[in-house]
């Protein structure tokens, strides 16, 4: 009678899961064709450019569309590069009175992404349009990109967060404990900041990475303290000390230390924007365009250039894997090498800029495309612009070039290197009543793997692999830096910094986002007019389709729990190449959580 119940309900979930599917295919397949079939959304006269995060700024332009439940319409993110172009091109746009950022979408951004969108913003004010802000509830982000304004306003019953920040890390050994899973840790006794293997063998952080997590919070913290002081006429001083003592609470009270300007409802900063010279159609609605909807109109990051010779941009986003594929959120080593190849073999291109956002990955893959960089640098100037990591493997891709920029709330460094193998035989045994055996030629013919324990000699050669990448790694950055060894050793150790830190030790040459970078590229080239060429291997929407219901399946037929709990199945899940990967791993503290 069990086996019937349990059968019938599993055949119901999968009927329903599979209608569901259905739907959200028709849904995705129908959104995509009109997306593409979409024409530009035309700017009207005396208009204001929104920006409101109803869509994802992102660093490449390989992520997928998402679907937004409220509207079932497909949400297509948009790059940085994209966001920093509509905002030049605005800023000389007759139909443009002025900008007005009302954070209330629910896409994304990343702490480096809002530090390049608001220099934007800082250079759109050059133009002397105006630029206001409104919310209902201010993140401590979302105040930070405001801060630009020249007018912030809030709701009167708003919500406003100024406490600091604060980096998280999840520690999994009381989970690994209680589930029998053993995991062995190789890292070289001098990369003691190497934190990436902390969360299995600790329960908190350890000294080493304590300091450098503090250092980091503290640099970036003075940087955005520092910024919002400028543009407020506070001294940062005083930021600092009213988010230690979250004074900053109520919209009464931010008003009173200067924080905001205006305390009001929304249709109250219409009336303004009317007054500022933005009209409304007959319907009464203010003409207005999204950021995104108006980053659709323009092709080139600045139209007003025409010339034959191009700056090539090369997209490196992701955690870093072994092969030749395309897919969002990773970087294929080979396919990655292959774009630096063809911009390489390309004459139309005189200068290349390559956007790091990865926290590195494999050791192999990232040395793959080390080789390239390595022989693009030779050949043309290389330019690399930091997003919100170029860390470990991100860095050591980064090293061969001329220069180097980073954002500096960038996450940078962690020139370091680590082995770990989980080991799941005691769960399998102890839980399950699973065993494995095997036929041996000799006792290290064993397979390395989550299934084995390893042998004293296995340990001794996986070891000895992570000392020579390490050596291997120090040494590339030294000779792509110009930095004696000495030097390297001192500001590696597995230690992450920030753009800023970068800066300072000689692991960057200059702070600043993707508009500095091209214009180094260019300047490198000794380019005045110019055209920029993305090298990118963009999924076809037929890829693009599969993708998405190939994820949208597994999700409701709900075959992402496996058989040995939530927990352990979403921690696998997360940090999927670090349990499918027997090799060395080039990556920056694991989950570093940026609350912010």
């Amino acid at each position: 009678m069990n086996f019937w119940k349990t059968f019938l309900a599993a055949l119901a979930a999968v009927v329903i899961g599979s209608g569901v599917v259905f739907v959200l295919s028709l849904i995705f397949g129908f959104s995509l064709l009109a997306s593409l079939g979409g024409e530009p959304t035309m700017t009207q006269k005396n208009s204001v450019l929104c920006i409101d995060l109803g869509e994802s700024v992102v660093d490449s332009p390989n992520v997928m569309p998402t679907i937004d439940i409220n509207s079932l319409s497909m949400a297509s993110p948009i790059t940085i590069m994209q966001a920093i172009s509509a905002l030049e091109f605005a800023a000389a746009d007759p139909n443009i009175e002025g900008v007005c950022i009302y954070q209330n979408g629910m896409g994304t951004i990343s702490a480096s992404n809002i530090e390049e969108l608001r220099q934007a913003l800082l250079r759109f004010k050059q133009s002397g349009k105006f630029v206001v802000a409104y919310d209902d509830i201010f993140t401590q982000s979302e105040y930070y990109l405001a801060s630009v304004a020249d007018r912030i306003s809030m709701s009167p019953v708003g919500t406003i967060e100024w406490r600091g920040m604060a980096f998280g890390t999840v520690f999994m050994k009381g989970l690994f404990d209680k589930l029998d899973v053993s995991v062995e840790i190789f890292r070289p006794t001098v990369c003691k900041y190497k934190s990436a293997v902390e969360p299995y063998f600790l329960t908190k952080m350890s000294e080493a990475n304590r300091e450098q997590m503090e250092s980091l919070a503290e640099d970036m913290w003075t940087t955005i303290c520092n910024e919002v002081g400028a543009q407020r006429n506070i001294e940062p001083a005083k930021v600092k000390a009213l988010a230690a003592s979250l004074s900053i609470n109520s919209p009464k009270e931010a008003k009173k230390h200067g924080f905001i300007n205006e305390i009001e409802y929304v249709d109250d900063l219409y009336k303004y924007l009317g007054v500022m010279g933005v009209k409304s159609n007959r319907k009464g609605e203010l003409n207005k365009i999204s950021l995104g909807e108006y980053a659709k109109n323009l092709t080139l990051i600045n139209p007003q250039i025409a010339g034959k010779a191009n700056v090539g941009i090369i997209y490196a986003d992701g955690q870093i894997v072994d092969g030749n594929e395309v897919g969002s959120g990773y970087i294929f080593g080979n396919s990655l090498a292959q774009q630096i190849r063809e911009a390489r073999l390309d004459d139309s291109i005189k200068s290349v800029v390559v956007r790091v956002n990865s926290p590195g990955g494999s050791a192999i893959a990232s040395d793959i495309i080390w080789h390239e960089m390595e022989l693009l640098q030779k050949t043309k100037p290389v330019v690399i612009s930091m997003g919100e990591y170029a860390a470990s493997g991100g860095y050591y891709i980064s090293a061969p070039a001329d220069y180097i920029i980073a954002d500096r709330l960038t996450l940078t460094g962690s020139i370091g290197v680590f082995g770990m193998i989980p080991n799941i035989s005691n769960l399998l045994k102890n839980r399950l009543g699973i065993t494995v055996d095997y036929a041996l030629t000799s006792p290290d013919a064993l397979p390395v793997s989550y299934m084995n324990t390893m042998t004293k000699r296995q340990k001794e050669v996986m070891l000895q692999g992570v000392d020579d990448v390490y050596t291997a790694f120090t040494s590339k950055v030294a000779e792509g830096r110009n930095l004696s060894i000495e030097q390297v050793y001192n500001i590696a150790e597995g230690r992450v910094w920030s753009g800023s830190q970068a800066v300072a030790n000689g692991l960057a040459d200059a702070n600043g986002g993707l508009h500095e970078a091209i214009a180094k590229a260019a300047d490198l080239a000794d380019l005045a007019d110019f055209r920029l060429k993305e090298i990118k291997t963009p999924l076809t929407p037929f890829e693009a389709w599969l993708e998405a219901m190939g994820m949208m399946t597994a999700k409701a037929c709900g075959i992402n729990y496996s058989i040995y709990g939530k927990e352990l199945n979403n921690l696998v899940e997360e940090n999927i190449y670090i349990f499918t990967h027997s090799g060395v791993l080039m990556e920056m503290p694991q989950k570093i959580e940026v609350n912010f």
